[in-house]
């Protein structure tokens, strides 16, 4: 029997979780609202709050120094984890929407890190076979399109140094994981989670996160 100790998350208790971690710094927060009023209906697709911290936390955690990032999107998470980087280290950001990146490149500007940022717009599959094939990578943060999670995941993984960092979102597929009815997304992400947990080159948890975030370490 399977008993979860997770209690409901109320927006009551979101909002204490988020005032518990640490806060949003003004750039971070300005790139929340603004993607907000600009992109309204396709706002869901911007990481969560609290996963900002947690990214932060973990580039620092690690040491990283090189990240890779699929999917961009307004730069939110991209900002999270350039803010936590030395100043020589790098994230290089994948996305295929120079209008959604642009809002991005400000918010980079106005925190004084885009210099630390290399945005690449192109299918980001594509930018992944063209990085050099030996093991350089610190950490990954993937949250793009489901339907080729594996893919990203075969190209990153021979990649990332010995104990790098895999950070994987929506990995819960927003609960729809569980109905093998459904196809779409949630047949992809299922597809993805059984590969990892298969993936004799990695340590990995799924967290209930956001909307559930894997994270794996390279072996």
């Amino acid at each position: 029997m399977y008993e979860t100790k997770n209690p409901l998350l109320t927006p009551e208790l979101y909002a204490y979780v988020l005032e518990h971690n640490p806060p949003l710094s003004p750039a971070q927060r300005a790139l929340v609202e603004a993607t907000h009023r600009r992109f309204a209906e396709v706002a869901g697709l911007q990481t969560a709050q609290e996963q900002g911290p947690l990214l932060a936390f973990l580039v620092r955690l690690t040491g990283a120094r090189r990240i890779v990032e699929v999917g961009t999107f307004t730069g939110f998470s991209t900002l999270s984890m350039a803010a936590a980087l030395p100043a020589d280290g790098r994230v290089i950001a994948c996305d295929v929407s120079e209008e959604w990146t642009a809002l991005g490149r400000a918010a980079w500007a106005d925190a004084g890190v885009a210099d630390r940022v290399d945005l690449r717009i192109a299918p980001a599959i594509e930018t992944l076979r063209a990085l050099p094939r030996d093991p350089w990578i610190d950490l990954a943060f993937v949250d793009a399109d489901k339907g080729s999670y594996v893919d990203y995941w075969e190209e990153l993984v021979p990649r990332m140094k010995s104990g790098g960092l895999l950070v994987v979102d929506n990995t819960l597929y927003h609960g729809d994981v569980t109905d093998l009815g459904k196809g779409g997304g949630a047949a992809a992400i299922r597809a993805f989670n059984d590969r990892v947990r298969a993936d004799d080159r990695v340590d990995d948890v799924l967290l209930t996160v956001a909307d559930g975030t894997t994270l794996a370490r390279r072996l």
